[in-house]
């Protein structure tokens, strides 16, 4: 489970759980830019993008309920779980705390970008390319990733709870809702009524000695993911007619594992953007742009059939991670 952090006063947010950490590298890698894996505010992102807040809710002792929908996986039962035990922890400390669940990838900006959905990737490649430069030449369109537009949206509040506070109360509900100011780097992690929602949906902590094995086991599992979906025999032979394309079509292959194809193309141009690639202006950033578009057409043509079998194979063994 990722650790919730705090955002600006004026609208806690919540970051839920990654789908895949692969598919989010992208975020990951310029999270610095954003302030933020991925402008990490404590609530999800962006109601009305596949969030709950349109979902049904209820009152359990004044506190906002959302009710869980039917057939979600346990992962999304769970942030419902979470969050709904938040929200009366903070009631019970005076404050208002409003339920927010990511339910859709829609509510992903770099969720179109990954392949795994053909058809929406190309639409999204088609004007945006990965998504790199698009920013600088549609600054006021919220469906480029690391837009003026869309960083604004990141950071606008979800709700209304802290309206009217005071800084003094801002404070106390910071303190309410993840536990007081650690005096020391060295004393910091989250409490309050954030590791409430925590034991609720996940049980409680474990000892130290008990996380750092049930770490070990998750790297293991990983590990052995990872090996399997690289031994794969359809995966193999799909990834190398895969990297025969993109040779073809000049593009450079930096490897041939299936666990690194699948995004490739995609972070080996992440490591060569500019410094002040999201700064260009937008005559500066078009070229640029229409060459990223040409790169990622190319790229989700030529791993049309990888990609539909890569992620069919990989949610029965999850692997997070580049090259197994």
């Amino acid at each position: 489970m990722s650790m919730p952090k705090i955002g600006p006063p004026g609208g806690h947010r919540r970051m839920p759980e990654m789908r895949r950490p692969l598919v989010t590298a992208l975020a990951v890698g310029l999270l610095p830019l954003l302030a933020a894996c991925g402008g990490t505010d404590s609530k999800s992102a962006a109601a009305g993008d596949g969030s709950s807040s349109s979902a049904a809710t209820t009152t359990v002792d004044g506190a906002t309920q959302l009710t869980v929908p039917d057939g979600v996986d346990d992962a999304t039962k769970k942030q419902y779980i979470e969050e709904n035990a938040v929200a009366v922890c903070m009631k019970k400390q005076g404050f208002t705390y409003t339920p927010h669940v990511q339910t859709s990838a829609a509510a992903d900006p770099l969720a179109g970008v990954d392949g795994e959905d053909y058809a929406r990737a190309k639409k999204f490649r088609q004007k945006y390319g990965f998504g790199y430069y698009a920013g600088a030449v549609y600054p006021n369109d919220a469906n480029v990733p690391f837009s003026k537009a869309a960083m604004a949206k990141r950071s606008a509040p979800l709700d209304h709870d802290e309206d009217g506070l005071t800084d003094a109360q801002k404070k106390a509900y910071d303190a309410a809702l993840t536990g007081p100011p650690a005096k020391t780097k060295a004393e910091e992690k989250v409490g309050g009524c954030t590791e409430v929602g925590r034991v609720a949906a996940h049980g409680p902590a474990l000892s130290a000695a008990a996380e750092k094995n049930a770490e070990k086991a998750r790297d293991e599992a990983n590990h052995a993911n990872g090996l399997a979906l690289n031994g794969d025999p359809e995966l193999v032979q799909l990834a190398q007619q895969f990297a025969t394309c993109l040779t073809r079509q000049g593009i450079q292959v930096s490897t041939t594992q299936p666990t690194g194809m699948v995004d490739m193309v995609r972070l080996d141009i992440s490591r060569q953007l500019p410094e002040n690639f999201m700064s260009l202006s937008k005559d500066a950033a078009l070229p640029l742009l229409n060459k990223d578009i040409g790169i990622a057409l190319k790229d989700l043509d030529c791993g049309k059939k990888f990609r539909a079998a890569y992620f069919t194979k990989e949610k029965a063994k999850p692997y997070y991670g580049e090259d197994g």
